[in-house]
Parts: structure tokens; sequence; C-alpha cells
């Protein structure tokens, strides 16, 4: 066999079996998942850079992001959840991408905006943080949409700043599940209606019996 055809051969072969030895081609939620650390992991990159601990940005990890970000983004067998969960991760990327280009370009004007740019930053995200209302039926048969639920609720604590640790989903699916089934059983309704926004730089989580 020729060399180069040989060489053809070869790489054909490891394109082939890029998902086959060894590991299976990641899932659309593992995709997300490793978006979400990937982001976080650029954060802090930019962090130690801005503090002086790196000579230079990060933007071989930024670039990664992105392109993940667009392979994602012109997916179409995204489902409704993934979605969302992808649409609050590039929400994220962009919030964090401008202020760190804010504060590149205030080094190069000799200025140093990192507490300015920050405030602004989070006051950009609080004002354009948009009201999330879900109707639920049976909060504890609907486990997609209390999911949906749960990930804009923690979006909005992200955005103010609130903490979110030892806040799982299972206990958050308890919460709700007692407090629809209290609703129902006092209003004498059929559903509960849940919203969340952001008020006075502060989550505001509402919920109220919704009559057919």
């Amino acid at each position: 066999m020729p060399k180069s055809d040989n060489k053809l051969f070869r790489s054909q072969l490891r394109t082939k079996t890029k998902f086959t030895v060894g590991e299976t081609e990641p899932t659309i939620d593992d995709q997300l998942t490793r978006l979400e650390e990937d982001i976080r992991r650029l954060k802090i990159e930019f962090d130690v850079f801005f503090n002086g601990a790196s000579k230079r940005p990060p933007y071989d990890t930024k670039g990664r992001v992105e392109t993940m970000i667009k392979r994602l983004g012109d997916d179409r067998t995204l489902s409704y959840a993934q979605r969302y969960r992808y649409g609050a991760l590039a929400s994220r990327y962009n919030a964090f991408r401008d202020l760190w280009r804010r504060i590149m370009q205030g080094r190069e004007e000799g200025r140093d905006p990192m507490v300015a740019a920050r405030a602004q930053a989070k006051q950009q995200a609080v004002e354009g943080f948009k009201k999330t209302s879900f109707v639920c039926d049976d909060a504890h048969k609907d486990v997609e949409l209390v999911k949906n639920l749960y990930s804009a609720l923690m979006e909005a604590k992200k955005v103010c700043g609130e903490p979110i640790e030892d806040f799982s989903f299972p206990r958050f699916h308890r919460l709700i599940a007692s407090q629809a089934d209290g609703l129902k059983e006092r209003l004498g309704c059929e559903k509960v209606s849940f919203s969340i926004d952001v008020e006075g730089g502060h989550v505001s989580f509402k919920a109220r019996g919704e009559r057919d």
C-alpha cells in the first residue's frame, strides 16, 4: 500500500473508532455538565490572571468554551429542559465575558475597574433576569417541571449572589410538593403556579393556587 494511502487509512480508522474504543460519545447532559465545569474553570483562570499570578489570559480555554457553546447552540436535538439549561449557561458565560472585556479595557486605559466592573456586571445580570412561571398539576409526579423550576431558582440565586450550597434537588422537590399539597388543600384548587423573579437584588419565589 502506498505511504499516502496508508496515512489516509490510519486517519479514517481513528475517526471511526473515536468513541468505540474504551469510551462512548458523551450525551447532551454530559456535554452541558462539561460546559458548566469549563465555564467555572475559565472564571478561575481569569481570576488568576487578573490577580497577577499568570502572565497571559486563558484564551485557549476561552476558545474551547465558545466552541462548545456554539456547537450545543446549533444542536436541534436538545429537549426543553436541556435548552433551558443551555440558555442559563450561555447567559452566565456572556456576563463573565463582558466583565473580562471591561477589565481588560480598563487595564489598557490605565485603570483598575475590577470592583466597579463586578458590581456593574451583577447589576446588569439582575436587571436582565426575566420572571419565570410554572403551573404544576402534581408536584410529586411532574418531576421534569420541578427540575425546570429548580434550575430557574438556582440561576436567580447565582445572579443575586445568594448561596446555593446544601440546597439539593431532592430537598427542593420535597419542599415544593409539600407546599403545593398545602395550597391545594387550603384553597381547594387543582393546580399551583410558582413564579421566580429578582426584586431589589434578591430572589422572589412565590406560589399561588390556580383554579380551572
